[in-house]
């Protein structure tokens, strides 16, 4: 990580963020907010955004800012104006935290503790159950056959109601099809067929599998329940290191591909068994092992079938990628990339409510920060390709891949940034025009610049940074006769640390980066993580 944080300015001074992760009350019934400017007409629908609401239950507290348990928001946009509401998911975690007024489900950074009524031999017994895992899907919304979900990175997810926000059934994964997990960052394609990731392990092995949840069908049921039937794996990914398999955020899809970037952030087999007993929480099982080069798996979506090519590259780790296309027998790929795997366990509440100044400071110069890269991975690599040859022949690329031994391929990167973007601290949270771009060329994304913990700024290469104002993920929507790539809004929640009640959503014209309007909410809003737009007919 040196070389990026060597590059970007340290913090100083840097301000508290502790009002960003308390708890906050939810706010069932939709509520007015105050315009000024002017929101277009034209937006009809919901900007939906998930995250950690609640970090208490009774004298417990969860450590880590993943921990917190799932609260939705809705903005809906009509005509001009718009309202705010929220809810925490009534996941079996939360209701039965809640019953029982302490943590009683284990989440990723904080285990929970024997029940205190149960006598000492059933304590020590119960240290040796797997624990269950977690309902508390507080990381994105997705949709399945026209349904919403959220979803984290366990084999559950939850079904809810766009509208209300209301809990509905728990989906099991494993009860459609054999993964025990699937990631919150699904792809979508153009006929509405949705694609994800998750893992199995047994006997042979453990393996990545790619799966497909088909579109809905013309004459859908009529039944108000989950429909995950067609879900199928389309391929399975043995993993290089079978007792180490890597952590996976999200993956790459272009038009004909699904690549899958195995990196050198590892889930120790071994200490998952025993970290259970020793009373360890899940973070502490994943290590950066930047000994493992990493490997790109390429897949052909259509057939299913892993090219017997494996593509590498030095270690590096990804959370969210930003587009994919073929160009050319090229596949390119770009995405949001560190030298240093170390900092998911960093999150913890402790380190995020820090005291403004030094202590701050001193966390934040220790992260590493992301920043955009391209990789370019040559489709046609067989036996009379040439060894130590550069096959990236395109001039508009940097980057590059040779063939070092049969059936290998190793690449170099193309950075995707000038000096002006370390200014901004790196990015993340990266979004596009997804609905006509997505696995296509393309030109704009938008984005969110680091200059603190939490992001800071908002990029499209042109930048909407104001002191004390840390903005979400930005939502792009194409306006309706849209005939260029950044004809639209870009819509974003901006929190404060600075002033109690005075979260306001953004909207920003997606060409200019210009703000058109904003509406400002009268109830604390946490720091959240993605979302998406659910348009309105």
């Amino acid at each position: 990580c040196s070389t990026t944080q060597a590059q970007c300015p340290q913090g100083k001074g840097l301000e508290t963020i502790e009002p960003l992760v308390r708890s906050v009350e939810e706010t069932p019934d939709p509520i007015p907010t105050t315009i000024t400017g002017t929101i277009p007409t034209w937006i009809n629908g919901s900007l939906l955004r998930n995250g950690p609401g609640k970090f208490e239950f009774g004298k417990d507290s969860y450590t880590h800012w993943f921990d917190g348990m799932a609260m939705m928001h809705r903005f809906h946009i009509c005509e001009g104006n718009v309202t705010y509401c929220s809810r925490f998911l009534r996941s079996d975690s939360f209701v039965t935290n809640s019953e029982k007024n302490r943590i009683v489900v284990s989440e990723f950074g904080t285990l929970a503790l024997p029940d205190p009524c149960k006598n000492i031999f059933a304590r020590f017994f119960s240290r040796f159950q797997i624990p269950k895992a977690t309902d508390n899907a507080s990381v994105n919304f997705v949709t399945y056959k026209g349904d919403y979900y959220v979803s984290t990175e366990t084999n559950y997810m939850r079904r809810v109601d766009p509208q209300s926000l209301e809990t509905k059934e728990k989906v099991d994964w494993s009860q459609y099809i054999a993964v025990n997990s699937a990631t919150a960052h699904p792809h979508y394609d153009r006929e509405g067929a949705t694609y994800n990731m998750g893992n199995s392990y047994g006997k042979s092995g453990f393996f990545y599998n790619i799966l497909r949840v088909p579109p809905p069908e013309e004459k859908a049921a009529v039944e108000d329940s989950a429909d995950l039937n067609g879900a199928r794996v389309i391929c399975s990914i043995r993993a290089s290191e079978p007792r180490k398999p890597s952590y996976y955020h999200s993956f790459v899809m272009s038009e004909n591909y699904i690549v899958f970037v195995e990196q050198p952030i590892k889930l120790d087999m071994l200490k998952l068994i025993l970290y259970r007993i020793q009373g360890k929480s899940l973070n502490k099982v994943l290590t950066w092992d930047p000994q493992y080069d990493t490997i790109f798996h390429l897949v052909n979506r259509h057939t299913g079938k892993e090219s017997e090519v494996k593509y590498r590259a030095a270690p590096m780790f990804t959370l969210h990628q930003i587009n994919a296309f073929e160009d050319n027998g090229l596949l390119v790929m770009d995405m949001c990339c560190g030298d240093d795997g170390e900092v998911i366990g960093n999150f913890t509440l402790e380190n995020l409510r820090r005291g403004a100044g030094e202590e701050m400071d001193k966390f934040y110069n220790s992260m590493c920060r992301n920043l955009p890269r391209r990789y370019v991975l040559p489709l046609t690599v067989d036996e009379e390709t040439p060894l130590d040859q550069n096959l990236v022949s395109l001039q508009n690329y940097k980057a590059t891949a040779k063939k070092t031994k049969p059936g290998e391929v190793y690449m170099t990167h193309e950075e995707l940034y000038d000096d002006e973007l370390l200014q901004y601290g790196g990015l993340e949270f990266p979004q596009i025009n997804y609905d006509q771009y997505n696995g296509r060329p393309y030109r704009y994304f938008y984005s969110c610049g680091f200059g603190h913990v939490f992001s800071d700024s908002l990029l499209k290469m042109d930048v909407w940074r104001y002191p004390g104002l840390y903005p979400s993920e930005p939502v792009f929507v194409a306006s309706p006769n849209a005939t260029q790539e950044d004809d639209g809004v870009v819509l974003s929640v901006i929190i404060t640390p600075r002033e109690e009640k005075s979260t306001f959503l953004l909207i920003l014209d997606a060409k200019t980066f210009t703000e058109l309007g904003r509406a400002v909410v009268p109830v604390n809003i946490p720091y959240g993580t993605h979302g998406v737009f659910n348009k309105m007919g």
